[in-house]
């Protein structure tokens, strides 16, 4: 990658990322890392490990599905993978950071075609995930807990959300899914026009993109079923961050009320996807989803307020990242 442009990335990164800093409560901050003590560096500790179960689905990806086959290295595509994150929790619309990101970190490697399907495969693979752990989860409340008519209704209503994306991902990944968007975004005001221009001028690489999409569904259906649930696996061990939080205060806290708190509050957060870093909807969803399993108040301000630090703190990690002088190489 360009020096400018990864010096472009670093610095946008750092003045939202400073931004967020000065919103917070220190005080505050200090008396809940210390009350959780150690379970706080366990929480931080843990996301190390849940970017290699993206950074191994986006490694499936790469190396399938595609005429060449590149070689390209596990652990610096690991220091890509946090530094997209990194980059997608500080802007405004998620994907609007990260992936232009990876595409340019890739493309010396793999060509701008096959850096830029992979980047969308893998982007389509987390999203594709999110609905399937939301749906199960739905199930899993079914199953383990006492229902009101409210929230059966709205247990219903996310059913049928879920239920549409992954037809809507399906389908993507059987046709392709970069022409769908841009033909989509055609018709939304404010960008229509530039869309339009767009598909006008790329075509054919928006087409061969999709071809490639669609070759790993198609060719290789055991590394797309592997990328799938490495994306999903992650989501699945990522409630133990809250469990971790939640056993400070309440030693017979129960793991699966943990996915259901995820679940609920990674739902309500996506919603505000515009906001950075999900002010706002991150927190009120713990609260909500605390609340609704008959956890106190404070116990999900102590864990909304740790995991916006541990948020920060790999923020930081992954834009130092994109400034890393010493590449891991091949």
């Amino acid at each position: 990658m360009k020096k400018k442009y990864q010096n472009g990335f670093f610095l946008f990164g750092l003045v939202v990322l400073a931004i967020m800093v000065s919103q917070l409560d220190f005080a505050e901050v200090w008396r809940h890392i210390r009350t959780a003590g150690y379970w706080f560096f366990a929480v931080v500790t843990l996301w190390g490990v849940l970017y290699m179960f993206n950074t191994f689905s986006w490694y499936i990806i790469i190396h399938n599905g595609w005429p060449r086959k590149p070689k390209v290295n596990f652990w610096w595509l690991y220091k890509i993978t946090i530094s997209g994150f990194a980059l997608n929790y500080a802007t405004p619309g998620g994907l609007m950071g990260g992936e232009p990101y990876r595409i340019m970190a890739l493309k010396p490697k793999v060509g701008t075609e096959q850096a830029s399907a992979s980047v969308i495969l893998f982007a389509m693979t987390h999203i594709f995930s999110h609905f399937w752990f939301w749906l199960l989860s739905v199930v899993l409340y079914v199953a383990t807990q006492e229902m009101s008519i409210p929230m059966a209704v709205m247990l219903a209503a996310i059913t049928a959300f879920c239920s549409l994306g992954i037809w809507f991902f399906m389908s993507g990944y059987k046709k392709g899914l970069a022409v769908r968007v841009m033909n989509l975004l055609r018709h939304m005001p404010f960008v229509k026009g530039w869309a339009t221009r767009f598909v006008e001028k790329h075509r054919s690489e928006l087409d061969n993109i999709d071809t490639k999409i669609a070759s790993l569904h198609e060719q290789n259906p055991k590394a797309f079923i592997l990328a799938v649930a490495s994306e999903l696996s992650c989501r699945v061990v990522s409630a133990l961050e809250i469990y971790f939080i939640l056993l400070v205060m309440y030693p017979e806290a129960n793991y699966l009320q943990c996915i259901l708190i995820l679940a609920f509050t990674s739902l309500f957060a996506n919603m505000l996807f515009f906001m950075p870093l999900q002010l706002g909807g991150r927190e009120g969803g713990f609260l909500m989803s605390a609340k609704g399993l008959s956890i106190s108040t404070d116990a999900g301000i102590m864990v909304a307020l740790l995991v916006r630090i541990r948020e920060l703190i790999w923020t930081a990690i992954g834009l130092l990242l994109i400034k890393m002088e010493k590449k891991i190489e091949d």
